[in-house]
Protein backbone atom coordinates (compact mmCIF):
# COMPACT_ATOMS: atom_id res chain seq x y z
CA UNK A 1 0.00 0.00 0.00
CA UNK A 2 1.63 3.35 -0.90
CA UNK A 3 1.86 5.77 1.16
CA UNK A 4 -0.38 8.85 1.50
CA UNK A 5 1.74 12.29 -0.11
CA UNK A 6 2.04 15.76 1.57
CA UNK A 7 3.30 18.36 -0.72
CA UNK A 8 5.16 21.45 0.99
CA UNK A 9 5.96 24.72 -1.03
CA UNK A 10 8.63 26.93 0.02
CA UNK A 11 8.32 30.32 -1.91
CA UNK A 12 11.17 32.28 -2.88
CA UNK A 13 14.30 30.36 -1.52
CA UNK A 14 16.70 31.87 -3.67
CA UNK A 15 15.29 35.43 -2.38
CA UNK A 16 13.65 35.37 1.01
CA UNK A 17 15.93 33.18 3.14
CA UNK A 18 18.15 34.59 4.93
CA UNK A 19 17.50 33.90 8.62
CA UNK A 20 17.74 30.11 8.17
CA UNK A 21 14.30 29.71 6.63
CA UNK A 22 14.83 25.86 5.10
CA UNK A 23 14.76 25.01 8.55
CA UNK A 24 11.08 25.65 8.85
CA UNK A 25 10.87 23.02 5.88
CA UNK A 26 12.96 20.61 6.80
CA UNK A 27 11.25 20.12 10.38
CA UNK A 28 7.78 19.61 8.55
CA UNK A 29 9.37 16.91 5.94
CA UNK A 30 11.09 15.67 9.11
CA UNK A 31 7.94 15.75 11.27
CA UNK A 32 5.61 14.21 8.31
CA UNK A 33 8.06 11.63 7.35
CA UNK A 34 8.27 10.31 11.35
CA UNK A 35 3.86 10.44 10.96
CA UNK A 36 4.28 7.88 8.03
CA UNK A 37 3.85 10.59 5.30
CA UNK A 38 5.64 10.48 2.01
CA UNK A 39 7.24 14.26 1.64
CA UNK A 40 7.23 16.15 -1.86
CA UNK A 41 9.33 19.26 -1.37
CA UNK A 42 8.69 21.91 -4.19
CA UNK A 43 10.44 25.46 -5.02
CA UNK A 44 8.91 28.56 -6.17
CA UNK A 45 11.02 31.54 -7.73
CA UNK A 46 10.28 34.37 -9.82
CA UNK A 47 9.00 33.43 -13.56
CA UNK A 48 8.58 29.49 -12.24
CA UNK A 49 4.61 27.90 -12.70
CA UNK A 50 2.79 27.66 -9.55
CA UNK A 51 2.93 23.87 -8.78
CA UNK A 52 -1.01 22.19 -8.25
CA UNK A 53 -1.85 20.46 -5.47
CA UNK A 54 0.17 21.79 -2.75
CA UNK A 55 -0.91 21.34 0.67
CA UNK A 56 1.69 23.36 3.18
CA UNK A 57 3.20 27.05 2.23
CA UNK A 58 6.15 28.01 3.66
CA UNK A 59 7.71 31.28 2.98
CA UNK A 60 10.56 33.72 4.54
CA UNK A 61 12.60 36.75 5.08
CA UNK A 62 14.72 38.68 2.74
CA UNK A 63 16.28 41.83 2.73
CA UNK A 64 14.38 45.04 0.84
CA UNK A 65 16.13 44.15 -2.27
CA UNK A 66 15.03 40.92 -1.90
CA UNK A 67 11.49 41.75 -1.57
CA UNK A 68 11.92 44.85 -4.84
CA UNK A 69 12.65 41.44 -6.54
CA UNK A 70 9.89 39.11 -5.74
CA UNK A 71 6.95 41.63 -5.19
CA UNK A 72 5.54 41.93 -8.74
CA UNK A 73 5.79 38.23 -8.89
CA UNK A 74 4.00 37.90 -6.07
CA UNK A 75 1.00 39.70 -7.31
CA UNK A 76 0.93 37.36 -10.03
CA UNK A 77 0.25 34.35 -8.23
CA UNK A 78 -1.42 36.62 -6.07
CA UNK A 79 -5.26 35.01 -6.76
CA UNK A 80 -4.07 31.69 -6.77
CA UNK A 81 -2.41 31.94 -2.66
CA UNK A 82 -5.77 33.86 -1.94
CA UNK A 83 -7.60 31.11 -3.21
CA UNK A 84 -5.65 28.50 -1.27
CA UNK A 85 -5.62 30.52 1.87
CA UNK A 86 -10.05 31.10 1.74
CA UNK A 87 -9.65 27.08 1.19
CA UNK A 88 -7.89 26.49 4.24
CA UNK A 89 -4.44 25.64 2.96
CA UNK A 90 -1.98 26.00 6.13
CA UNK A 91 0.82 28.94 5.12
CA UNK A 92 3.95 29.98 7.72
CA UNK A 93 5.36 33.55 6.19
CA UNK A 94 8.03 35.11 8.47
CA UNK A 95 9.48 38.31 7.93
CA UNK A 96 9.79 39.67 4.84
CA UNK A 97 6.69 37.58 3.70
CA UNK A 98 4.75 38.56 6.48
CA UNK A 99 5.07 42.14 5.65
CA UNK A 100 3.88 41.48 1.84
CA UNK A 101 1.20 39.06 2.90
CA UNK A 102 0.09 42.01 4.36
CA UNK A 103 -1.57 45.55 2.67
CA UNK A 104 1.74 47.03 1.99
CA UNK A 105 5.42 47.86 3.51
CA UNK A 106 6.03 51.36 3.13
CA UNK A 107 10.08 51.55 3.17
CA UNK A 108 12.09 54.01 4.88
CA UNK A 109 12.92 55.91 2.04
CA UNK A 110 9.28 56.11 1.01
CA UNK A 111 8.83 53.43 -1.09
CA UNK A 112 5.20 51.37 -0.92
CA UNK A 113 5.86 47.41 -2.31
CA UNK A 114 1.91 46.11 -2.25
CA UNK A 115 1.13 43.78 -0.38
CA UNK A 116 -1.50 40.83 -1.15
CA UNK A 117 -3.99 41.17 1.31
CA UNK A 118 -4.29 37.80 2.78
CA UNK A 119 -3.52 39.12 6.27
CA UNK A 120 -4.86 42.42 7.44
CA UNK A 121 -1.74 44.47 8.37
CA UNK A 122 0.23 47.31 6.67
CA UNK A 123 4.54 47.49 7.68
CA UNK A 124 6.07 50.61 7.69
CA UNK A 125 10.11 50.50 7.45
CA UNK A 126 11.83 52.55 11.01
CA UNK A 127 15.75 53.14 11.67
CA UNK A 128 15.13 51.35 15.13
CA UNK A 129 15.71 47.49 14.38
CA UNK A 130 13.94 45.02 16.71
CA UNK A 131 16.86 42.54 17.58
CA UNK A 132 16.76 39.70 19.97
CA UNK A 133 15.24 37.10 21.73
CA UNK A 134 11.60 36.53 22.00
CA UNK A 135 8.94 34.66 24.07
CA UNK A 136 5.07 35.11 22.92
CA UNK A 137 1.91 33.69 25.11
CA UNK A 138 0.19 32.08 22.51
CA UNK A 139 -3.87 31.05 23.50
CA UNK A 140 -3.18 27.94 21.26
CA UNK A 141 -0.02 27.13 20.92
CA UNK A 142 1.16 28.40 24.95
CA UNK A 143 4.92 29.59 24.95
CA UNK A 144 6.25 30.33 20.90
CA UNK A 145 9.78 30.70 20.89
CA UNK A 146 12.02 32.59 18.83
CA UNK A 147 14.32 34.96 17.36
CA UNK A 148 13.40 38.95 16.11
CA UNK A 149 15.49 41.14 13.81
CA UNK A 150 13.64 43.43 12.36
CA UNK A 151 12.63 47.39 10.74
CA UNK A 152 10.38 46.67 9.19
CA UNK A 153 6.91 47.36 11.89
CA UNK A 154 3.57 45.64 11.02
CA UNK A 155 0.34 46.83 12.69
CA UNK A 156 -2.96 44.84 12.60
CA UNK A 157 -6.21 45.79 11.33
CA UNK A 158 -9.74 45.47 12.93
CA UNK A 159 -9.97 41.85 11.09
CA UNK A 160 -6.39 40.86 11.88
CA UNK A 161 -5.89 38.31 14.86
CA UNK A 162 -2.27 38.34 16.55
CA UNK A 163 -0.77 34.97 16.74
CA UNK A 164 0.43 35.57 20.64
CA UNK A 165 1.03 38.09 23.25
CA UNK A 166 4.89 39.20 23.96
CA UNK A 167 6.21 38.14 26.86
CA UNK A 168 9.91 39.18 25.83
CA UNK A 169 10.81 41.45 22.98
CA UNK A 170 8.91 43.51 20.65
CA UNK A 171 6.95 41.81 18.27
CA UNK A 172 5.04 43.55 15.45
CA UNK A 173 6.09 47.35 16.38
CA UNK A 174 7.04 49.28 19.53
CA UNK A 175 3.43 50.40 20.14
CA UNK A 176 1.65 47.70 20.87
CA UNK A 177 1.90 43.86 22.94
CA UNK A 178 0.77 41.39 19.87
CA UNK A 179 3.37 39.27 17.77
CA UNK A 180 2.00 37.82 14.48
CA UNK A 181 -1.34 37.81 12.48
CA UNK A 182 -3.47 34.88 11.97
CA UNK A 183 -6.54 34.23 8.72
CA UNK A 184 -7.67 31.25 8.69
CA UNK A 185 -4.87 28.40 8.54
CA UNK A 186 -2.43 31.06 7.52
CA UNK A 187 0.23 32.78 9.97
CA UNK A 188 2.84 35.36 9.71
CA UNK A 189 4.95 35.73 12.00
CA UNK A 190 8.62 37.48 12.85
CA UNK A 191 10.08 34.82 14.93
CA UNK A 192 13.12 33.63 13.02
CA UNK A 193 15.58 30.92 14.72
CA UNK A 194 13.97 28.99 12.59
CA UNK A 195 10.88 29.37 14.42
CA UNK A 196 9.66 25.48 13.44
CA UNK A 197 12.41 23.67 15.44
CA UNK A 198 11.84 25.79 18.57
CA UNK A 199 8.12 25.19 18.47
CA UNK A 200 6.79 21.46 17.22
CA UNK A 201 3.65 22.28 18.53
CA UNK A 202 3.05 24.86 15.93
CA UNK A 203 4.86 22.18 13.44
CA UNK A 204 2.28 20.11 13.88
CA UNK A 205 -0.67 22.44 13.61
CA UNK A 206 0.24 23.02 10.11
CA UNK A 207 0.80 19.06 9.39
CA UNK A 208 -2.35 18.33 10.96
CA UNK A 209 -4.05 21.29 9.09
CA UNK A 210 -2.70 19.90 5.48
CA UNK A 211 -3.66 16.26 6.70
CA UNK A 212 -7.06 16.48 7.42
CA UNK A 213 -8.12 18.88 5.17
CA UNK A 214 -6.80 16.25 2.13
CA UNK A 215 -7.18 12.81 3.71
CA UNK A 216 -9.87 13.93 5.88
CA UNK A 217 -7.94 12.55 9.45
CA UNK A 218 -4.96 11.82 11.00
CA UNK A 219 -3.40 9.33 12.87
CA UNK A 220 -3.01 10.17 16.70
CA UNK A 221 0.32 8.85 16.84
CA UNK A 222 3.21 10.85 18.78
CA UNK A 223 6.45 12.18 18.25
CA UNK A 224 9.38 11.99 20.81
CA UNK A 225 10.11 15.30 21.30
CA UNK A 226 11.87 15.05 24.40
CA UNK A 227 15.17 16.66 23.11
CA UNK A 228 13.06 20.20 21.99
CA UNK A 229 11.30 20.17 25.12
CA UNK A 230 14.91 20.33 27.15
CA UNK A 231 16.46 23.01 24.28
CA UNK A 232 12.87 24.79 24.65
CA UNK A 233 13.02 24.96 28.94
CA UNK A 234 16.97 26.35 28.04
CA UNK A 235 15.87 28.92 25.47
CA UNK A 236 13.16 30.44 27.51
CA UNK A 237 15.63 31.09 30.69
CA UNK A 238 17.58 33.26 28.07
CA UNK A 239 18.20 36.80 28.26
CA UNK A 240 16.57 39.33 25.49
Amino acid sequence: MSKQVIRLLQLYPKDMNIYGDNGNMLVLQRRLEWYGYEVICLAYNPGDTFPHDVDIIVGGGGQDSGQDRIVDDLQVIAPTLRALADSGTPMLVVCGLYQLFGHFFKTKSGETLQGIGILDVETYGESERLIGNIIVDSKQFGDLIGYENHSGQTFLGEHAVPLGVVRLGAGNNTADIYEGARYKNVIGTYLHGSVLPKNPELADFFIRKAVVKKYSEMSDDLIDDHFADLARKAALKRPR
